[in-house]
């Protein structure tokens, strides 16, 4: 069983919002993947993005610069 460990998660409205981050965050080489959205927190999609928590300032500005569909920005232990 794999030790729980903080993350950034953050979630969204629709698959196609979750699908765009994915393509933002390798655009930008920014660090995370997509994963099902843990039962701490509610994603209308079902889908998360999960990455590092030292990534959450860069996650934050990369939604507000590419106007993505995120619904919430969070840290978890998962």
């Amino acid at each position: 069983m794999r030790e729980r460990a903080e993350r950034c998660v953050v979630t969204f409205r629709t698959t196609a919002g979750a699908m765009a981050m994915e393509g933002a965050c390798r655009e930008e080489g920014l660090p995370g993947r997509l994963i099902p959205a843990p039962r701490a927190v509610t994603a209308g999609c079902g889908m998360c993005w999960a990455a590092p928590p030292e990534a959450r300032e860069a996650l934050e500005e990369l939604v507000m610069k590419k106007h993505l569909d995120a619904d919430g920005i969070y840290a978890i232990m998962i």
